[in-house]
């Protein structure tokens, strides 16, 4: 990400430049991000998004200074606030109907509607295979056949292991039974599954702490922007800023995990990282590693720590936002717990 100074106001007064319209400022945002901590932000766009970002990021050109404060001090004035956008069907139909002519705005819409059958099972396949999972537990077997024949490969193998076992040979035998389905049935199984579990999955995310939503947003940033987003969070919402820290799930907070936990997290990170995730921390974070590790493999990830040249910070802080992200979902997913660390009472 570009080194753009976000927090420095001019030396002397200056004509304001004039502010973005919103796509533009979409474009600068994404930009300002970086590659890294916007990717989690593409996955969540369709193929007519990306590409009408893309366009606006080509045509943005050189943003002033005064621009570029101007944009990432409202992001982060927004989100300190608390507020957010919600999008769906609903809403994107009563504003296009605002603001295009009515039969353009239909046109669009109608074709929209086309593309809700295709939405949901794409949304589907981005779902935490547990949570489908415990789904379709209720849900007839022929039912859990026919959507799981749908979804990608390692998501129906994920889910029908959650299964009993009867019921998972049941819907394993229908799938191979099954032949062509009749659209209005697929249509009704799409209607369900949308009212009734993704439907039920937004409400659930709109319920949670706004905080919570910021903080993983830091976590996914490289340290150089997460200090100088929370520097500019603090002077807009410095109440916002310390709840949003003491959310935040950071390198040091792996103390918190016990044996059996740092194992798990081992076995689903690649050693590759791992040299540079440990490049010049503490002998504390480093020794939490290797004890946990078979003694050949904790001297070749001793070996290969003493061999590593000078590695710029950024590359050490990428190398650690991979394996928070592993323990993050390992935690969530209620794989592993925390623990407290030494010298503290409580950890909640």
């Amino acid at each position: 990400m570009a080194e753009t100074e976000l927090l420095l106001a001019p030396a002397a007064p200056a004509p304001r430049t004039p502010s973005l319209d919103g796509r533009r400022k979409a474009a600068a945002i994404m930009l300002l991000l970086g590659e890294q901590a916007s990717a989690p932000i593409w996955e969540h766009l369709d193929e007519e998004e990306v590409r009408a970002l893309s366009y606006q990021m080509t045509q943005l050109g050189s943003v002033p200074r005064d621009a570029v404060r101007d944009v990432a001090e409202e992001f982060v004035t927004t989100f300190g606030a608390g507020e957010r956008l919600v999008g769906n069907f609903e809403r994107t139909e009563a504003f296009l109907r605002d603001v295009l002519p009515s039969e353009k705005a239909e046109a669009v819409i109608e074709a929209l509607r086309g593309q809700t059958g295709r939405n949901v099972w794409q949304r589907l396949s981005n779902v935490d295979a547990n949570l489908l999972s415990a789904f379709l537990k209720g849900e007839h077997p022929q039912t859990v056949a026919l959507i799981l024949s749908r979804l990608p490969s390692p998501t129906t193998a994920t889910i029908l292991s959650g299964f009993p076992d009867l019921f998972a040979v049941d819907v394993l035998n229908r799938m191979l039974k099954m032949n062509s389905v009749r659209s209005e049935t697929v249509e009704n199984v799409e209607q369900v599954l949308h009212t009734q579990f993704l439907s039920g999955l937004a409400q659930a995310a709109r319920r949670r702490d706004s905080h919570e939503i910021i903080a993983e947003v830091f976590n996914a940033f490289d340290r150089d922007t997460e200090r100088k987003f929370m520097e500019a969070l603090e002077r807009v919402n410095e109440p916002s800023a310390v709840r949003v820290k003491a959310l935040m799930f950071t390198f040091d907070d792996l103390l918190k995990f016990d044996a059996a936990a740092m194992q798990t997290l081992l076995r689903g990170v690649d050693r590759d990282l791992l040299p540079r995730a440990l490049k010049g921390t503490s002998e504390r974070i480093q020794q939490l590693f290797l004890k946990n590790m078979s003694s050949r493999a904790a001297k070749i990830l001793q070996d290969d720590l003493a061999a590593l040249g000078p590695l710029r910070a950024k590359e050490v802080h990428q190398a650690q936002a991979q394996i928070i992200t592993v323990a993050k979902g390992l935690v969530d997913r209620g794989e592993i717990r925390l623990t407290a660390a030494e010298g503290d009472e409580q950890f909640i």
